[in-house]
């Protein structure tokens, strides 16, 4: 893990290997903890991938986490206490999940601050998005993904203002509908641009299977 202008960078590894993420704590994210203890079989954030290795093997990654919520939730900061990023391609929370409108503000002026890279948010605060971009313009290297939170069930339909929807189904399940089906993130760049696909459905064998998921 990097730092840049106070944001600690992760590299990711596994399936997301050849990428990096800017990254916030799951466990601390009153969101996160709520969605995670719902109790509800069909949510995924019951399963949370997150949880299970920063309360685990990943422990040790919790601080560096940590101090990016704090910076990039607190205010908005001038663009010279940003980062300047050296990838072509950088997903916003692989851990974690948008905190508040500031904590998006910020990671839209980290797209705007580095229009050479292509900046992927993947989130289920659709409330946030309405909030922040019902008065602001989305930079063109800025892919918002909407994470749908239920599990076995494909999201067709984009809210307002995202690019895509991701889903997870089992192995068996809408078979001709998947089309992330284990390859490297960075061989296949499908939810990475932007394209005619707008509904990406990813394969499991099982939904525990999220908890392989390496980044540090």
């Amino acid at each position: 893990m990097v730092e840049r202008n106070g944001v600690h960078i992760s590299k990711m590894t596994s399936k997301l290997e050849g990428l990096r993420a800017i990254s916030t704590n799951t466990i601390t994210n009153p969101y996160c903890n709520k969605q995670h203890t719902t109790g509800k079989s069909n949510n995924i954030c019951t399963l949370c991938y997150s949880q299970a290795m920063l309360k685990t093997y990943r422990k040790n990654m919790q601080a560096c986490l940590e101090h990016n919520s704090d910076f990039l939730s607190s205010k908005v900061h001038d663009m010279e206490y940003l980062p300047v990023l050296l990838d072509a391609f950088i997903r916003f929370n692989a851990h974690g999940e948008l905190i508040n409108v500031t904590h998006l503000t910020n990671l839209v002026n980290i797209a705007k601050k580095n229009p050479h890279c292509r900046c992927v948010l993947w989130t289920k605060r659709n409330d946030l998005v309405v909030k922040y971009f019902k008065g602001s313009q989305k930079p063109d290297n800025f892919v918002l993904i909407y994470s749908n939170p239920i599990i076995s069930t494909i999201m067709r339909k984009m809210p307002k203002h995202f690019d895509k929807t991701f889903n997870n189904v089992l192995v068996h399940e809408h078979v001709e509908s998947q089309n992330c089906t284990g390859q490297k993130c960075k061989d296949c760049l499908l939810c990475y641009t932007k394209n005619n696909t707008t509904v990406i459905v990813e394969k499991v064998k099982n939904y525990y299977e999220n908890i392989k998921c390496t980044i540090y």
